[in-house]
């Protein structure tokens, strides 16, 4: 990989871990079942407009829109609401990896594999380790929830391998078609449209600007910007070249989340994020295809390898 691609990788990493504390900013503000809503409208609404709707059958549309959009987020905003850490929460996340492993071997009858078996059990021995360190001085229930959203977005790649989208990107932005209207639903009924309409009453006031900023840095550059560069470098590079770049999300959301909030993860979760790393670079490597995907401007795909868990997961990610 040329050193500007390489760069390209790294700035995509800095823009997702950042993004956790955009999250963390926005949801001081607006309630977390809201503001999911709003995250993808503001996606949705032009995407309707100015995006060609991917040709994959509509049912991995919505799976994958339920999955890697409503679930994940629904699970990860509800935990950091709840006061789980800003930086521990992009840490746990990648859990989705081994969760992908687990559910493709079971759903697809994908073959596990030592190195991938062993890479699973690292990683979620890593997970174990952080929640009984995380547990032992809080409360167990935001750590759950973030996990559950670890998992929904799991089920979204399974959906996403199943739909093999010529343009992924096409397919991530569509993606956002389907989150909002569940969303502001379960919000009414959950939150209550007093706490809504506070929110939005509110809006427009000094104090809600810093949540305006996190929103905008969460749909532009978190999920936009970070999402696009990330696809175009999945489809001139070999998936193995381009996903363990995906590991420095968590390291660079748990410096930020300790730099601006002074966030201090203890020994315990230290330990067991190391494992996690160490066990999803495992299992993601293990047996992934070596090719790259060559891609026509205007026509797509004009091949495109088997597809592996870890360029699945990766290629995709919505941050």
């Amino acid at each position: 990989m040329p050193a500007r691609h390489a760069a390209l990788a790294v700035l995509v990493a800095v823009l997702w871990g950042v993004n956790f504390l955009a999250i963390h900013a926005s949801l001081a503000h607006f309630p977390p079942l809201f503001l999911v809503a709003l995250r993808f409208a503001l996606i949705a609404v032009p995407t309707i407009l100015l995006v060609p709707r991917p040709r994959v059958p509509v049912r991995w549309l919505l799976l994958y829109g339920l999955g890697f959009g409503t679930l994940q987020f629904l699970f990860l905003y509800l935990g950091m609401a709840a006061g789980f850490p800003t930086g521990l929460a992009s840490l746990v996340l990648q859990a989705s990896a081994p969760f992908t492993v687990v559910l493709g071997a079971v759903f697809l009858r994908e073959g596990w594999g030592l190195a991938r078996l062993v890479g699973v059990a690292v990683a979620t021995a890593g997970l174990a380790v952080v929640g009984l360190s995380y547990g032992a001085t809080a409360p167990f229930a935001p750590f759950a929830l973030v996990l559950l959203g670890a998992l929904g977005w799991s089920l979204g790649n399974l959906a996403s391998r199943h739909a093999r989208a010529e343009r992924p990107l096409h397919l991530v932005l569509w993606m956002s078609v389907v989150p909002p209207l569940p969303m502001v639903a379960l919000s009414l009924a959950v939150e209550g449209p007093g706490r809504v309409g506070e929110a939005l009453s509110t809006s427009l006031t000094a104090e809600a600007v810093p949540a305006w900023i996190g929103l905008a840095y969460t749909v532009l550059l978190g999920t936009l910007a970070g999402s696009g560069i990330w696809v175009w470098l999945m489809a001139r590079h070999p998936a193995g070249a381009v996903a363990p770049f995906s590991m420095l999300v968590p390291v660079v959301g748990l410096l930020t989340a300790w730099l601006v909030l002074e966030e201090t993860p203890g020994l315990g979760e230290l330990v067991g994020g190391a494992l996690v790393i160490a066990g999803v670079i495992a299992a993601s490597r293990a047996g992934r295809p070596s090719r790259a995907v060559s891609i026509d401007a205007t026509t797509g795909p004009a091949h495109r390898p088997p597809a592996s868990t870890s360029g699945e997961v990766l290629s995709a990610r919505n941050r």
